[in-house]
C-alpha cells in the first residue's frame, strides 16, 4: 500500500469521528425534537378535549336553567317559546333551544315553530335521553329549522313523580365551536379534527368547509379504534405527514374523538436546515484535508504519523478540542495544521448549530409574545372606536364629523406608537401631534415642562384627551380667535409613598368668554372616562370666564419616566 494511500486513509480516519459526531448530534436533535413535538401535540389535544368538555358543561348548565322555568315545565306554547327565545339570545353559541315530547313531537322552540311541526324521535340525542334518562350529547345534525351545522345536547324533563314528560335540547353552533377550539392551537401548522359518536366530522381545521358533516373514512376509523388514545405518525387528510394525537374528552362528550396534528416537515424544518449546513461544512473540511494529505503524501515520518494517530483517536471519542500541534513546515506539518483547523471549524460550527437552534426557539417565543401583545392592543383600540361610534351614532351628521376627527386623532396617536414599535412616546410628541396644526405664531401656543416618556396605554388615553381639548378650543375657545392663547404646562411630582405623578395644566386665555355648559357632553365624558378609567387619574375642568382651565393628574408608577431639559 503506497504512502499516499495510507495518508488518504488517515485523513478519512480523522474525518470519521467528525462524521460520527455530526450524525450523533443530528440523531439526538431529531430525537429530542420528535419527543417535544409529540408531547406538545398530545398536550394540545388534551387542551382541546378539556375545552370541548367545558362547552358541554356550559350547555348542561343552560339546559338546567331552562328546566326550572315555569312556562317550560307547564309546556305552555306561548310562554315556552318566549322564554326559550330569551335564553337563546343570552347564549348565542346555542343555535336553538327546543322542547319535545317523548314521542318526538316538538312542543316549542326558540325560533317559534308551531307545536308538532316536526319530529325528533329519530335523532341520537332523543334516543339516548329516553334510554339513559340523563344529560347526553347527540351527533352532527344540519338543523331542520335553523339550517345550521349543529351538535345537540339534551336532558330529560321530569314531572313531580320523576317520570320523563319531555326532552329539553340545545343545538350548539359548530361554526362558533370551530372558532373557540381553534384558539387552543398554539402552532400555525397544527390541524384539528373532532368526530362525534357516529364518526361524523363536526370540527375540522384547516379546510373544514368540505369535510364538516362527512363521515371519517372507514380505514382511518379502523386504525383509530385499534390504536386508541395516544400519539402516532400518519398521513393527514391533506396528504402531508403529521404527528397525530388522539384523545377522548371526559363526561358526556366522551364518545367523541379529538385528533390534533402537527406538520412533521414544518416541525423539523430548522433541524433539517442545521443538518444540511453541518454536512456542507464537514464536506468542505474534508476537501481541505484531502488536498493537504495529497501534498504531504511524498514523505513518511513515524513521529508525525503517531501524532496524527493520537489526534484521530481523540476525535474518535468525540473530543474536538484535541489538536495535532505540529509547527514544522514540511508536508506533514501542513497536514497537521489543516486537520487542526478542520477540528476547530467543526467544534465552532457545532457550537453555532446549538446556539442557532436555541436562538430559533427564543425568536419563536418572542414572536408569540409580540402577537399576544399586538392582539391586546388591537382589542383595546377597537373597543375605543366602538365606544366612539356608539355615542356618535345618536347625534346625527355633526356627531359623525366629530367621530371622524376622533378616529383620525386615534390614528395619529397610533402612528406615534408604531414608529417605535409600540414602545411608547413622549408627552411633548403627544401634545405636538394635536396642537401643531393650530400654531400661528411663537406665543400662540406655549408648551412648558420636562420631556416625559409615556407607555402606550398613557399615550392613547392622553392623546384622546388632548384631542378633545384642542378641538373644543378650536371651535369655541382660545384657538378660535387670532388673539387666543393656549398654555400647557406640566411637571412630575413624587408623593409620600415615592410614586411619581404627572401634573398637567391646560389654560386658555384671550378667546371668547366662557360659560359652564348646561349639560355634560360626550367630549367631557370621554376626557373624564379616559383619564379615570384607563389611567386611574383625576381630571378637573374649570370653566373660567377668561378661558377654560383643565388640570390632569396621572400616576406614573409604571411608566419608567425620564425627565430631560424643559421644552418650549
Amino acid at each position: 500500500m503506497s504512502l499516499t494511500t495510507r495518508i488518504l486513509l488517515l485523513v478519512l480516519l480523522a474525518l470519521a469521528p467528525a462524521l460520527a459526531i455530526q450524525g450523533y448530534n443530528e440523531s439526538q436533535l431529531r430525537a429530542a425534537r420528535d419527543e417535544a413535538v409529540r408531547a406538545d401535540t398530545l398536550t394540545t389535544a388534551r387542551v382541546v378535549a378539556d375545552d370541548l368538555s367545558q362547552v358541554a358543561e356550559g350547555a348542561r348548565q343552560a339546559l338546567d336553567f331552562v328546566a326550572r322555568d315555569p312556562a317550560v315545565r307547564a309546556m305552555d306554547l306561548a310562554g315556552c317559546t318566549a322564554d326559550l327565545r330569551d335564553v337563546a339570545r343570552d347564549n348565542p353559541q346555542l343555535a336553538i333551544f327546543s322542547l319535545s315530547r317523548p314521542d318526538g313531537a316538538v312542543i316549542c322552540n326558540s325560533l317559534g315553530s308551531a307545536a308538532g311541526s316536526y319530529n325528533v324521535t329519530n335523532r341520537l340525542y332523543h334516543r339516548r335521553v329516553m334510554a339513559e334518562d340523563a344529560f347526553v350529547m347527540g351527533s352532527y345534525i344540519r338543523g331542520t329549522v335553523s339550517g345550521k351545522d349543529t351538535l345537540h345536547f339534551a336532558r330529560p324533563l321530569h314531572d313531580a313523580d320523576g317520570r320523563t314528560v319531555a326532552i329539553l335540547a340545545a343545538a350548539l353552533d359548530l361554526v362558533w365551536l370551530d372558532r373557540r377550539l381553534r384558539r387552543d392551537l398554539r402552532q400555525p401548522s397544527t390541524s384539528l379534527t373532532i368526530a362525534d359518536a357516529d364518526h361524523t366530522i363536526i370540527v375540522r381545521y384547516p379546510d373544514g368547509e368540505g369535510l364538516i358533516g362527512t363521515t371519517v373514512p372507514e380505514e382511518r376509523m379502523r386504525i383509530l379504534l385499534a390504536r386508541g388514545e395516544g400519539v402516532r405518525v400518519a398521513t393527514g387528510f391533506d396528504g402531508r405527514e403529521r404527528v397525530l394525537a388522539n384523545v377522548h374528552p371526559i363526561g358526556p362528550t366522551s364518545a367523541a374523538w379529538v385528533t390534533v396534528g402537527r406538520d412533521r416537515n414544518v416541525a423539523f424544518a430548522d433541524v433539517d436546515a442545521a443538518a444540511r449546513r453541518g454536512v456542507m461544512l464537514i464536506g468542505l473540511g474534508a476537501a481541505l484535508a484531502l488536498v493537504a494529505a495529497l501534498l504531504a503524501g511524498r514523505l513518511f515520518i513515524r513521529r508525525p504519523f503517531d501524532r496524527l494517530l493520537r489526534a484521530a483517536a481523540a476525535w474518535q471519542t468525540g473530543d474536538l478540542t484535541a489538536r495535532i500541534g505540529m509547527t514544522r513546515g514540511d508536508e506533514f506539518g501542513q497536514l497537521g495544521r489543516k486537520l487542526d483547523a478542520m477540528a476547530g471549524t467543526l467544534q465552532r460550527h457545532e457550537s453555532e448549530l446549538r446556539d442557532e437552534i436555541a436562538r430559533g426557539r427564543e425568536m419563536q417565543d418572542r414572536q408569540v409574545t409580540l402577537l399576544h401583545e399586538l392582539n391586546h392592543r388591537v382589542k383595546n383600540t377597537l373597543a375605543t372606536v366602538q365606544s366612539l361610534a356608539r355615542q356618535s351614532a345618536r347625534g346625527g351628521e355633526g356627531q359623525a364629523v366629530q367621530l371622524e376627527g376622533r378616529i383620525l386623532s386615534l390614528s395619529k396617536t397610533h402612528d406615534l406608537l408604531t414608529r417605535d414599535d409600540w414602545s411608547g412616546a413622549t408627552l411633548n410628541e403627544v401634545l405636538e401631534n394635536e396642537l401643531s396644526p393650530y400654531r400661528a405664531g411663537c406665543d400662540h401656543i406655549v408648551l412648558d415642562g420636562p420631556e416625559v416618556a409615556l407607555p402606550p396605554r398613557h399615550v392613547l388615553a392622553l392623546g384622546m384627551t388632548v384631542h378633545e381639548l384642542t378641538t373644543n378650543a378650536a371651535k369655541y375657545g382660545a384657538l378660535s380667535t387670532a388673539e387666543g392663547r393656549v398654555e400647557v404646562s406640566w411637571r412630575v411630582d413624587r408623593g409620600e409613598t415615592g410614586a411619581a405623578w404627572l401634573r398637567l395644566t391646560w389654560h386658555e386665555s384671550g378667546g371668547p368668554a366662557v360659560a359652564p355648559p348646561e349639560r355634560r357632553g360626550f367630549g367631557t365624558r370621554l376626557i373624564a372616562g379616559g383619564i379615570g378609567r384607563e389611567l386611574a387619574g383625576e381630571v378637573d375642568l374649570a370653566f373660567d370666564v377668561d378661558g377654560l382651565r383643565c388640570r390632569i393628574d396621572v400616576p406614573l408608577a409604571e411608566v419608567g419616566s425620564r425627565m430631560l431639559a424643559p421644552t418650549r
